[in-house]
């Protein structure tokens, strides 16, 4: 007589594009941008900070698919919404929050504040305050990386919104006639500022907008960290090649408002509830308990991680110096003794 074999029941781990490590990676940066944007968001009420504000909640996958696609040499520029994307290369936070302090601690010294974030180390190029202002300066990087005859490319962040610019197009007819080596990312957010992509073009494809200059391009579910992995490389591995630039319509969703002062009345609680249920940080931890990679501890072991990091972050913040008087003579000529006219 056969003898029945217990069998415990286990849950198979289905096959997945990316290692462990890299879904574990890509959730506690996400969170990571995501609690530091709440944070951000919270100080800014209690007037710790000043100036324009625009939080990167609900975006998060742009930025940590990007980061984990390219290599430590690219270039990275973007525009003002860019507290998470040196966050993302690798930045410790503290020199980001330092930075909304305007202290001298700050990755910009405490002269750039919320919009204008840089590092050269990190090949963070800056955030840049001027709508769209970023999009030719971005060409402008990769142009020097094809006359260096190096391998990198540039990856040039802009909105919705700043592809009415003009410069947009002068950028793309120079960026297909000189092959450069270009990544141009719309964050499509599908509002700039409070106006939709449905009432300012006639065209709401935007991968469409470098079609008259046979520009390569696609289209980008900006919720999934993934699909952005798999976007960039693609991309980068096409501009590597030398065969030009390269237009990625990422199609993502803030859920904040556009700045601090936002009202959000040109949306519905319909539409956000909907995009929130495609969070980007809730698909990729979907993911790693369906494999039984983390528990209840282990993610409450990760959100601590996070917030001391945060805690942290702002206590340095508080406690760094204000730039002395003499820095506003600094960082403005590469002729150090410059005759300023001083009373």
């Amino acid at each position: 007589m056969a003898t029945a074999t217990k069998t415990t029941a286990k849950k198979v781990a289905s096959k997945l594009p990316y290692s462990k490590a890299r879904y574990m990676k890509w959730y506690e940066d996400m969170l990571m941008m995501r609690r530091f944007e709440e944070t951000c968001g919270n100080l800014y009420l209690q007037q710790k900070f000043g100036g324009f504000c625009h939080l990167y909640i609900g975006q998060e996958a742009v930025a940590a698919g990007f980061a984990s696609a390219i290599s430590k040499d690219d270039k990275v520029i973007t525009a003002y919404r860019d507290h998470a994307h040196p966050i993302a290369l690798g930045m410790d936070p503290k020199y980001v929050m330092a930075e909304l302090y305007g202290k001298s601690t700050g990755c910009s010294k405490g002269k750039g504040g919320s919009m204008h974030m840089f590092d050269k180390e990190l090949n963070m190029m800056g955030g840049h305050g001027i709508v769209g202002a970023q999009i030719p300066m971005g060409a402008g990087i990769a142009f020097a990386e094809k006359y260096n005859g190096t391998k990198n490319v540039c990856l040039t962040f802009m909105g919705d919104g700043a592809v009415r610019q003009g410069a947009l197009h002068e950028t793309f007819n120079m960026a297909m006639l000189w092959k450069l080596p270009a990544i141009f990312i719309i964050e499509n957010n599908n509002y700039a500022m409070g106006t939709s992509v449905e009432r300012t073009t006639n065209v709401t494809d935007l991968s469409k907008l470098g079609l008259s200059y046979d520009m390569a391009s696609m289209s980008v579910d900006g919720m999934s960290v993934e699909a952005v992995h798999d976007a960039i490389e693609k991309a980068a591995e096409y501009c590597r090649a030398g065969k030009g630039p390269y237009l990625l319509d990422i199609q993502t969703y803030r859920y904040k408002g556009h700045s601090m002062s936002d009202p959000q009345k040109y949306r519905t609680k319909d539409e956000l509830n909907a995009y929130k249920g495609k969070d980007p940080i809730n698909q990729v931890l979907s993911i790693i308990t369906d494999q039984g990679w983390l528990d209840e501890k282990g993610i409450e072991k990760i959100e601590a991680k996070v917030k001391a990091k945060i805690d942290e972050s702002v206590a340095f913040a508080e406690n760094s110096p204000l730039p002395a008087l003499e820095e506003l003579y600094t960082d403005i000529y590469t002729q150090e003794d410059y005759p300023y006219i001083m009373d």
